[in-house]
């Protein structure tokens, strides 16, 4: 998604040549649901590109959290306010949706060039122009120089420890110990059953929680698919992702993991068709002490992988993207100094916030899988005073009003926007350092 939305933007400022080199055949995506928080929307609508994805998306009127073993309701969110405060509704749709619309709006760029089936192998200089060499699937390597490399290559970035040893830092990436599984119901699926018609016909997010996992569900497509995204400890060692970030889970393994959950969520998870359990292992990486090096920037999950508990890892990519395009559009010479300027402003703008919502996300998925303890009946307390309007602390922090103001109320382009002089003024005086001490 960082990919597609810097080719994007950087097209929409005028730049006259870019190139998306892509390890897959295709942009084909696995089956899989993504909720479209505003900040997203904002910046798509902008690239054009937002009309497209909100006519089968659904617009969320409330939340619901439930305990997983008994259903019953914890915590309740009216959502119906977001599209008045912040100008977009919190939406969720189908990932191929919004890839395939940033893509097609990419097609539309005569700016735009893909190169699928190519893979990055070996950054070779960093400055002044960056020159890497590329591998096609079935042809010979070879090498390309520009002016500016940004890397969009995910958890698994193949650019980021080169950074991080040219720099001499050591930082690896952190298994989490947990892994989701991603299932996606059709209508006709779940069609005999009134309990999951309803949840498929409604307009809401239903969160199952329970002791170290949790599951969230929302319709998609129109309401003909129902999405199911899971978080459980990783016990069965789900391989690292493949070329598609998806390897094969178990359906029996599945269900005994959530085995003490309610009958409604047995009988849904049942229906999943046996080979289709989709299973990722949820990765991150610690804070890195820069995203850029030379004339390269890293962009998306390849500098802030972030577990899907606040659902803004595809919009933070897509912030950064909107960014990097104001920055670059801005800086003021296309020399390599001027470049490296401009690709710090979008690290001072960016860095903090995301990193920021990284460690949130994680804060979050803590408080939803507490056992037994006083811990969990404080967040319980928390969820009923909710219920009851005594406070508006959520526990779950994607449905909390002021983590939804903090997210959504800013606009990471009109920042970037005002912000530009002093900060390229700041960080032009400053020379990029050679090295920095190990992690």
């Amino acid at each position: 998604m960082g990919g597609l939305a810097c080719a994007l933007a950087l097209a929409k400022q005028g730049f006259t040549r870019i190139d998306v080199y892509e390890t897959a055949s295709n942009l084909g995506f696995v089956g899989a649901g993504i909720q479209l928080a505003p900040n997203m929307a904002r910046i798509l609508d902008r690239l054009g590109c937002w009309a497209d994805i909100e006519r089968e998306a659904i617009d969320l009127k409330e939340t619901s959290i439930r305990q997983g073993d008994t259903d019953n309701e914890l915590g309740h969110v009216d959502l119906r306010y977001i599209r008045e405060q912040y100008g977009y509704p919190h939406m969720v749709g189908h990932r191929a949706s919004l890839a395939g619309s940033l893509f097609a709006g990419c097609q539309k760029e005569k700016s735009i060039t893909f190169h699928f089936s190519t893979s990055v192998v070996h950054v070779n200089s960093f400055s002044p122009k960056p020159s890497f060499t590329l591998k096609p699937r079935n042809g010979e390597p070879y090498t390309v120089t520009t002016d500016v490399l940004l890397a969009a290559g995910g958890v698994k970035s193949l650019v980021r420890p080169q950074i991080l040893k040219a720099l001499n830092v050591h930082a690896e990436v952190q298994d989490t110990g947990q892994a989701a599984y991603r299932i996606m119901l059709k209508r006709e699926e779940v069609q005999h059953d009134p309990e999951l018609v309803a949840l498929i016909d409604g307009d809401s997010v239903t969160r199952w929680i329970g002791e170290k996992r949790h599951i969230i569900a929302y319709p998609v497509a129109s309401k003909t698919i129902y999405n199911i995204s899971t978080t459980q400890p990783d016990a069965n060692f789900a391989a690292a992702p493949s070329a598609t970030y998806t390897t094969k889970g178990s359906k029996s393994s599945m269900l005994n993991t959530f085995a003490d959950f309610c009958p409604k969520i047995q009988r849904m998870l049942a229906l999943v068709p046996d080979g289709e359990v989709c299973k990722w292992k949820l990765r991150v990486h610690s804070p890195l002490p820069t995203w850029v090096h030379g004339s390269v920037a890293l962009v998306g999950d390849a500098c802030h992988p972030t577990l899907p508990h606040l659902a803004q890892g595809a919009a933070q990519a897509i912030e950064d993207a909107a960014v990097l395009a104001v920055v670059l559009a801005r800086c003021p010479a296309a020399d390599a100094r001027a470049v490296n300027a401009a690709l710090r402003v979008y690290e001072r703008v960016r860095k903090e916030r995301a990193e920021m919502l990284v460690e949130l996300a994680a804060a979050s998925g803590r408080a939803l899988h507490l056992g037994d303890g006083a811990a969990r009946a404080e967040r319980d307390r928390q969820f009923a005073a909710l219920k009851e309007r005594r406070g508006a602390a959520v526990p779950d922090k994607w449905a909390d009003a002021d983590v939804q103001r903090m997210i959504y109320g800013s606009d990471c382009v009109q920042v970037a926007q005002d912000e530009f002089e002093r900060l390229f003024g700041e960080v032009g005086e400053m020379k990029e350092p050679a090295a920095v001490a190990s992690l």
